[in-house]
């Protein structure tokens, strides 16, 4: 039998990676429509090149169907920037969360760079 090692990471440490070395909201779980408990699994360097989103700016809108950004648009934007008047913290919190947020692999190979993530293979254990 055949295995390997590998690094787990609990998924609100890595949100809370993402959001302290950015400054951004940020939680895997609630992107692509949230995602079920289970597993990511990546390796650093990747195998494979990361696709960009193309968006620059999607609707200002709660669970809308756009979802996803450039990595670019996403650092250039300002957290608190927010065009409805009158929106509670929450609902912005929850935009970034759900539909304005970067590939995720784009982000692995940022922090990577940036020398907080190592070469490895690792899993993020999404479990809510």
């Amino acid at each position: 039998m055949k295995t390997k090692q590998v690094n787990v990471i609990e998924v609100q440490d890595f949100d809370k990676l993402v959001q302290e070395t950015y400054g951004k909201p940020y939680s895997f779980q609630q992107q692509d429509g949230c995602k079920d408990r289970g597993t990511y699994e990546f390796s650093v360097p990747s195998k494979w090149e990361a696709e960009d989103y193309e968006n620059e700016t999607i609707p200002e809108e709660v669970n809308g169907k756009e979802m996803g950004v450039s990595f670019a648009a996403w650092l250039k934007r300002d957290p608190k920037e927010w065009s409805v008047k009158d929106a509670a913290t929450w609902e912005v919190k929850l935009f970034w969360e759900r539909n304005f947020y970067p590939n995720v692999d784009i982000v692995i190979e940022d922090l990577h760079k940036k020398g907080l993530i190592s070469e490895g293979d690792y899993l993020i254990d999404i479990e809510w």
